[in-house]
């Protein structure tokens, strides 16, 4: 093999998180040490062992259980290590990394014993493909190994920077995937890894194909192959995309939520893709019909529709194609002849009379000319060259009204689809909504799609194949040379035409619905983090007619106060009012919230009249609509059953009301997210899709905003990132049996959440300190214990209470019960050391987190010494170091989604009938969709702005925005451009975002 560029051992090096690095190069140096005097082909060794290990599918259930055994003693010595070096100043003790190394020799050693045990009933045959899959990555490691030793990346932790230099030229980090899955539950990533160069972007799948993934990945996302190529390795480390987004940005290169989300889908798909490859080859693999050519023809595929493309004829069951039935008469080698020696070529040798496809000249050249058409079909070059052709050509997708006569449709359907009934477009051009709506047509067999490939692209590509791919390599003969025009056309029209019809309507519909499950969760993004309304109490109305309007009050900590059921549109209105002025006064309550659902103008205007009235004085008394969407779907499930037990499922939906705006998040995480009602097509789309982004925008909202973890309910925690449903609830009973947290620590004691968990969910748990020092001050024994030095040093204490709780339980006691001021921020426990340090060069305390002279002191050292200076010594990134400040500068109460806006309270009405064409309002954006915004004006019916008149221009430069555009709930002035009464519609122009 040639050697590799000296940087590509680097690149490898950064894809793992610095301790995990270290962590396994030390396994691996302990399995060598019986091997010192090994040769430059020192893989092939470790082949033997490595081998055995168990198939992908058995090794999740018996691996993990081996590793939680071993998994103190590790954890023991790293916390010694920590413990030497923040009281010495040293970065690693040379006797802690002696005793650490014997403890992982002893672990190694024990783990292969038990591998060999369980591994020695594996079939020879499943060995054999395990070998050679470990040979190709074993050799790859070798040559990188000899190269690396001058090489060094800068470390981001002091915990862990010398063993990482010491352990770099270590081989088995490129054995794909099953040493990472072994690793990643005994260690927990320690400070910041560093970005990788970027030409090491060789990653193992564990389906190997003919492409390679990180660059398909780059091109379909297109992101950087770094960026790719480390995004992979995060997430087959199990990382989050919430931790992702905070605590490793340099190795993504500073992307959003939405790319990340998006590359993972991508990679999700490609995988999926790999997968279904080679079973299909077992498959033909078994019945004897695989071939050289059909076997790299399969192993080239990208997509599904290539793959059935390709695979089409040798499905079980299938007849055969013509070119299979050509072939089974013995007509392929005529068809080589053809291209290869045409001048030897005779095709009346082929026929036999008595033999049915062989007994003309004219059966023999259809025969031939079948295979020619599959062969033309199925090669590569040909496939890309047609696919290029059309890129720079003219391609467009057209529907029109179907020729219905079995089946009656709609009219209202048809008349739905009035605009696609004679649409053309190039589909370089159309709109994502506009193919979801052809695609919904086709479906209610209203419309027929086709897609219009011009013949100028077809006479481009018949002339391109008969002078450079398939032309003959000799003089053919005329009778010949037509049946190669012949079999180009024929593979065309019968062939490729169709596959290219297939692909683009895939690929424009898998577009289409990405970008409006993307939209989606943008939507319920901007939704979920709705600016909350603490220490208000407020009265949710549940709006109806006959069954009448239910109210709820509840208090500024979201107890229920008070239900009550009040008829105001049954004639008793007047009556009514006197019952609600009491509620209103009796408990000092001046926001009403009302559902957006039936009944919600009148109640609206019910409540209007009263304030303009002022009926309600003393008290100033303003309203809000919210949307209730999903509320009545909330009231009789099993969790509002759990949490509001014995009260009627009508009252619930005004708790729910009222909630909605005291804390969104809070609330709206307990519906689910297809149910709140912010989408576009939403049944149209992948379902699974759908699910999988809405339930990932949740867990990123309600991971960002963080949960103190004292007082929020199962359901909010079970969205943190690396937290479930389970370790959830498992969470709530420790805190029920034991009290509350007192640090971050204490998580490891939960049953269910290993290292991994805690270290995605670590950094997104908040414990309250003023809470905390309640708590504390009530426990005698340490109530000395949290005040003057002991708090300070608490960082350099609690990492090390895991080793004395074994040994002395008293001690273990008083650690656990130590509070760590840290605790409260954004900061993770991963980088508490490199925060202590930040603390004693700008000479602050934890005693002044949050305060006003903490950021002073923050700013003056930023100022003087520079974000690079700092992060390089403290040997970390600038994006680390940017967590700490920002863990540091905010106040103890911070919630960013204070930024974004709150409802629009309101004490009057307009109506449809009163709006003139350029009247300036303003409104709350409802929904945004692809093809416009709807905006509620408060006249019972949204407008809408088309998405042309929503510029650059007009959005807000000053507000913290995700992505280009507007979302539910943000306030926007606009003027109405046209009304349509007979149909309510409101068209509107944006004037400026508020």
């Amino acid at each position: 093999m040639s050697s590799l560029p000296r940087r590509a051992k680097v690149q490898v090096q950064g894809v793992l998180p610095k301790d995990e690095f270290s962590s396994f190069s030390e396994l691996s140096s302990a399995s060598e040490e019986d091997d010192k005097e090994d040769s430059a082909w020192e893989p092939q060794k470790k082949v033997p062992r490595s081998h055995k290990q168990p198939s992908p599918k058995e090794s999740k259930p018996k691996r993990m259980p081996r590793v939680k055994k071993n998994t103190p003693q590790i954890s023991d010595d790293s916390e010694v290590v920590v413990k030497e070096e923040l009281n010495s100043s040293v970065a690693i003790a040379d006797t802690a990394l002696e005793d650490r190394k014997n403890k992982l020799d002893t672990v190694q050693t024990l783990k292969t014993a038990k591998t060999k045990r369980k591994c020695s009933a594996q079939p020879h045959a499943a060995q054999r493909t395990k070998k050679l899959k470990v040979d190709e990555e074993t050799s790859k490691a070798s040559n990188l190994e000899g190269e690396s030793n001058s090489s060094e990346t800068p470390s981001t932790s002091t915990m862990w920077g010398g063993t990482c230099k010491k352990e770099e030229n270590e081989d088995d980090f490129t054995f794909g995937q099953s040493p990472l899955k072994k690793m990643k539950t005994e260690t927990c990533t320690q400070g910041q890894p560093v970005k990788f160069p970027a030409n090491a972007n060789n990653i193992k799948e564990e389906v190997e194909m003919n492409w390679d993934i990180v660059q398909v990945l780059s091109e379909r996302t297109n992101i950087e192959p770094w960026v790719c190529a480390n995004t992979i390795r995060l997430f087959n480390d199990d990382n989050t995309i919430p931790f992702i987004i905070r605590y490793r940005k340099e190795l993504i290169n500073n992307l959003d939520a939405d790319s990340l989300r998006e590359v993972q889908q991508t990679l999700e798909e490609l995988r999926a893709v790999a997968k279904k490859v080679h079973s299909t080859i077992q498959k033909i693999k078994k019945e004897g019909k695989m071939s050289e050519c059909l076997l790299k023809a399969m192993l080239n595929c990208k997509t599904f529709e290539e793959l059935e493309h390709v695979s089409a004829p040798y499905k079980t069951g299938s007849k055969g194609t013509k070119a299979q039935r050509a072939r089974q008469l013995g007509l392929e080698g005529a068809a080589r002849a053809l291209l290869e020696k045409p001048g030897e070529l005779s095709l009346l040798s082929y026929i036999r009379p008595d033999v049915k496809g062989l007994s003309t000249l004219q059966d023999i050249e259809i025969g031939v000319q079948h295979i020619l058409a599959d062969m033309i079909a199925k090669d590569k070059d040909t496939l890309d060259f047609i696919r290029n052709l059309c890129q720079n050509r003219h391609v467009c997708i057209q529907s029109s009204l179907a020729k219905v006569s079995s089946k009656k449709v709609n009219e209202k359907d048809v008349d739905k689809f009035l605009l696609y009934q004679h649409f053309s477009c190039n589909i370089r051009s159309i709109h994502h909504h506009q193919i979801l709506a052809i695609n919904r047509g086709e479906n209610l067999k209203v419309l027929t799609v086709k897609v219009n490939i011009s013949d100028g692209v077809k006479d481009e590509f018949c002339r391109w194949c008969i002078q450079n791919r398939w032309r003959p390599r000799g003089f053919a003969r005329p009778e010949l040379m037509k049946i190669l025009r012949d079999s180009l056309n024929d593979s065309f029209k019968r062939l490729i035409y169709p596959l290219l019809c297939r692909e683009f309507r895939a690929k424009l519909t898998s577009d289409a619905e990405k970008e409006s499950v993307m939209m989606f969760g943008r939507n319920l993004r901007q939704l979920l983090l709705t600016s909350p309304v603490p220490g208000r109490t407020l009265m949710g109305v549940d709006p109806g007619y006959k069954h009448g309007c239910k109210l709820a009050i509840i208090s500024p900590t979201s107890q229920i106060l008070h239900t009550d059921v009040v008829y105001l549109h049954c004639g008793q209105g007047f009556r009514e009012a006197e019952k609600i002025k009491r509620l209103l006064l009796n408990f000092n309550c001046s926001t009403v919230v009302i559902g957006n659902g039936t009944a919600c103008r009148e109640t609206e205007a019910y409540f209007a009249d009263l304030i303009m009235k002022n009926y309600f004085a003393p008290l100033d008394v303003v309203y809000c609509i919210v949307s209730e969407a999903g509320a009545s779907i909330y009231s009789v499930s099993p969790e509002a059953n759990k949490e509001m037990p014995g009260l009627d499922p009508n009252l619930r939906s005004a708790v729910s009301i009222a909630r909605r705006v005291q804390d969104p998040l809070a609330e709206l995480v307990k519906i689910e997210p297809k149910h709140i009602g912010v989408g576009m097509y939403q049944h149209d789309v992948s379902q699974t899709l759908l699910k999988a982004t809405l339930d990932s925008v949740v867990e990123e909202c309600v991971s960002f905003v963080g949960v103190d973890i004292n007082i929020c309910s199962e359901v909010l925690l079970r969205h943190i990132a690396g937290l479930n449903a389970n370790r959830a609830k498992n969470i709530i009973e420790w805190r029920e049996k034991n009290g509350p947290f007192i640090n971050r620590e204490q998580l490891k004691k939960v049953k269910g959440l290993g290292p991994k968990s805690f270290q995605q969910c670590a950094g997104f748990i908040r414990i309250n300190q003023e809470y905390i020092r309640t708590f504390c001050s009530q426990q005698t024994e340490s109530s000395g214990q949290i005040q003057g030095v002991a708090v300070t040093s608490s960082a350099d204490i609690e990492v090390t209470n895991e080793k004395q709780g074994k040994k002395k339980s008293k001690t273990a006691v008083n650690v656990l019960l130590k509070p760590n001021p840290l605790d409260q921020t954004c900061i993770h426990p991963e980088s508490y050391d490199i925060a202590m340090r930040f603390l004693s060069s700008i000479g602050g305390t934890l005693y002044e987190i949050g305060k006003p002279e903490m950021q002073q002191k923050i700013n003056s050292f930023l100022e003087k010494e520079g974000m690079e200076k700092i992060a390089e010594r403290l040997q970390t990134t600038v994006h680390t170091l940017q967590v700490i400040i920002d863990g540091l500068s905010q106040p103890e109460s911070f919630d960013f989604r204070t930024d974004f806006d709150k409802p629009d309270f309101k004490r009057s009405i307009v109506c449809l009938e009163d709006l003139q064409v350029g009247t300036v309002l303003t409104g709350k954006v409802e929904n945004a969709t692809l093809f416009g915004i709807f905006v509620d004006i408060g006249v019972g019916k949204s407008g809408l702005i088309p998405i042309r008149n929503v510029t650059e221009a007009k959005l807000s430069k000053t507000k913290k925005r995700r992505s280009l555009g507007l979302g539910p709930g943000e306030r926007v002035e606009v003027q109405v451009l046209n009304i349509d009464i007979p149909r309510s519609r409101i068209t509107l122009d944006l004037i400026r975002v508020l």
